[in-house]
């Protein structure tokens, strides 16, 4: 089941037999939920507390805001358990029942695993180095706001053409 609230994101994942479906129709039965999505606050405290026991919470989007742990450790009477290192389980006072947070909402595939490949850590650095020239040359343009962008078409082609050789 994909959640998605991007219609042409939402479309495609459909498109390509998966069901589609909001995270409130699937959060209180779901057993595992993954943001992936690059923006905030997508997982929040209210979804963490109608998950089902021992429902596993991680993150490998670009950020890690997008699941709500501030309002997790601060809810209140709510008790960590670390079962092994990245590994936690929250237990929610009123219900005995808790959740599973990988890498601390943070980004899994950094926190869990031993990263990257080469390979992907280059596609990755020239991507932002290429994002860097791009605000430089374009600084005095007004074409960028103070805000964070999705890395246009050409410039990932760019990235991909490199890379190919």
């Amino acid at each position: 089941i994909v959640t998605e609230i991007d219609p042409i994101c939402a479309l495609q994942a459909l498109m390509e037999g998966l069901q589609v479906l909001t995270l409130e129709d699937v959060v209180s039965e779901a057993d595992i939920f993954v943001t992936t999505t690059g923006n905030k606050d997508i997982i929040m405290v209210d979804h963490m507390r109608k998950m089902k026991n021992n429902a596993i919470v991680c993150n490998i989007g670009h950020f890690d805001n997008e699941i709500d742990m501030h309002g997790l450790e601060t809810f209140p009477g709510v008790k960590r358990i670390t079962i092994k290192p990245q590994t936690d389980r929250w237990v929610f006072p009123d219900t005995s029942s808790g959740i599973i947070v990988l890498a601390e909402g943070r980004l899994m595939n950094l926190g869990c695993a031993t990263g990257h490949p080469s390979f992907v850590m280059s596609c990755s650095f020239t991507n932002q180095v290429i994002a860097q020239l791009e605000l430089w040359n374009e600084k005095s343009s007004g074409k960028y706001e103070k805000k964070v962008y999705v890395l246009p078409k050409h410039l990932d082609e760019k990235v991909a053409s490199l890379h190919l050789g």
